[in-house]
């Protein structure tokens, strides 16, 4: 296969040092072996560096939320040519919504390889080692796992690079996304061994990788392997078990409450609660935009939300009767809510469904100093923004059970009883993807990788997205007409399945493109 030059991996390798806590990161500069990795603070700055990319506007504060929004239950929320281009398969990869997710990520891969070559000689306590390794591997194979589903495929993978190999200049593609699969394998269970239970962390470690967040993306690396080898889909239940079965005490917030479970996993208070297998951590002033993204644009002149989603009424009309998630999950208009402190009724001028995504408002009841940004033209809260959730650990172990041919009703319905439904008897594949939507509308569980996976894709693109289009857009109460918001597109199969790389990385290091693309 035709060998590759990635210049820009040798110069990824930059670091960051810790301010307050370990996820507030400034630049450090480009520490070498001559000056740095000499003690046990240099160890713990370079792994405090792996998690700089979480409340990075290209990657979770939004970026990888654009490819998400192809699906059929967001879109976006306003006039936004990139955006557009995404959402119709039309993209090159060059466009400012998607460029920079590709070499993000690999900076990310090339400052985990800086700690897993440099870290093991270094003569520091042997369990601040194994912790700061085990992160290291954990973030090379979760960032391998966030890349790999979106950019490789059977015919080729991405490169591969190590420790072994990061300074190389030429690198191949692996044959097939497997490839991948191996080595993100590899890198979470070595993580799985090395890292400790998240409840040994103090409340200044809390964010960080642990095991059950090692075992948890081992299960969903199976779930996509399975695509490519049913083999895998026994190793689903097995990972998924061990999350389930933890002594770390994982489950659902269920109190028996459904009209209020489900919305309290999106709250502040529930940060790092037993649902939140691993999250994005935020605060007000360094992290997550993802809840200001999704807010309606301007705030009602109260606050700067960006409105850059909007849920479909696809999304809406998912729902079955009686399911509390719904309400949780959306607004529409005439809602009662809080915001900054005082009851609205929601409304919108600015929504092109007139719906609004609800799951992540939890900042915004509050006066803005409580959980808001001071600083309205970025608006990050301190709410924790989900990646895998307990309740996805539930689903993953019912639809691999499902396709082995055996009952993945206990733990479908653990899910359905805290939305307040009845439970399903002998759920079929249908009814999985069915809870699938619902439970994670708007998360980064990722429907859009579930339809193709599912081999729905091209059936549910092909059919336009629907609105509601209110006849006063500042009345409450407004009646409204359902209208064609985007019309159906044509999804292939063989070429949208995965996205471009970005022309800039082939310029600079000559990786073939995706195919088709």
């Amino acid at each position: 296969m035709k060998k590759i030059l990635i210049p820009f991996l040798v110069l990824a390798g930059m670091l960051s040092a810790c301010s307050d806590t370990f996820t507030e990161l400034t630049p450090l500069g480009s520490p070498t072996s001559g000056n740095f990795w000499s003690s046990e603070e240099d160890a713990i700055t370079a792994v405090n560096g792996l998690y700089q990319h979480w409340d990075d506007d290209h990657l979770f504060g939004r970026g990888l939320m654009y490819l998400i929004a192809a699906s059929d239950d967001i879109m976006q929320g306003r006039t936004d040519a990139a955006a557009a281009a995404i959402r119709n398969f039309q993209a090159t990869g060059q466009e400012g919504r998607m460029a920079n997710i590709y070499p993000r990520l690999y900076t990310v891969i090339q400052r985990a390889n800086n700690i897993i070559r440099y870290v093991p000689t270094m003569n520091i306590p042997e369990s601040v080692k194994n912790r700061v390794l085990g992160e290291a591997y954990f973030m090379r194979g979760h960032t391998y796992f966030w890349l790999a589903p979106r950019f490789a495929d059977h015919r080729a993978g991405i490169p591969i690079v190590t420790e072994e190999n990061m300074e190389d200049l030429s690198f191949t593609r692996p044959a097939s996304i497997v490839d991948n699969f191996r080595q993100i394998e590899s890198d979470l269970l070595r993580a799985a061994e090395l890292l400790p239970y998240f409840t040994t962390y103090s409340n200044t470690d809390l964010g960080r990788a642990h095991k059950d967040a090692a075992h948890a993306f081992l299960a969903k690396t199976y779930l996509y392997w399975a695509n490519h080898d049913a083999s895998k889909w026994a190793s689903v239940v097995t990972y998924a078990d061990l999350v389930i079965n933890s002594p770390t005490g994982r489950a659902l917030i269920n109190t028996g409450n459904p009209a209020e479970d489900f919305a309290s996993v999106f709250y502040v208070d529930n940060n790092f609660s037993s649902e939140y297998v691993f999250s994005s951590v935020s605060s007000n002033e360094r992290g997550q935009i993802l809840p200001g993204v999704m807010l309606e644009n301007t705030g009602w002149g109260l606050y700067n939300g960006w409105g850059t989603f909007s849920a479909t009424l696809e999304l809406y009309n998912a729902f079955e009767e009686g399911d509390h998630r719904k309400q949780a999950t959306l607004l529409e208009f005439g809602d009662e809510f809080m915001f900054l402190g005082n009851p609205r009724r929601y409304y919108s001028g600015n929504s092109w469904t007139g719906l609004q995504i609800n799951k992540y408002m939890h900042p915004y009841r509050f006066p803005e100093e409580v959980h808001l940004n001071p600083n309205g033209n970025y608006v990050t809260t301190n709410l924790n923004i989900p990646l895998i959730r307990f309740a996805e650990i539930l689903l993953m172990k019912s639809e691999a059970l499902i396709m082995q041919n055996q009952n993945g009703d206990a733990p479908l319905n653990q899910v359905r009883q805290r939305a307040g439904l009845a439970p399903k008897t002998n759920a079929t594949l249908e009814d999985l993807k069915q809870e699938r939507r619902v439970e994670f509308a708007a998360e980064y569980a990722d429907r859009h990788l579930d339809l193709i996976r599912w081999g729905d894709a091209r059936e549910a693109y092909a059919k336009p997205a629907t609105g509601r289009n209110h006849f006063n857009k500042t009345d409450p109460d407004s009646d409204f007409e359902v209208y064609e918001v985007w019309p159906g597109r044509t999804f292939n199969p063989e070429i949208h399945h995965v996205w471009p790389i970005p022309p800039n990385t082939i310029a600079v290091s000559g990786i073939p493109q995706n195919q088709g693309w």
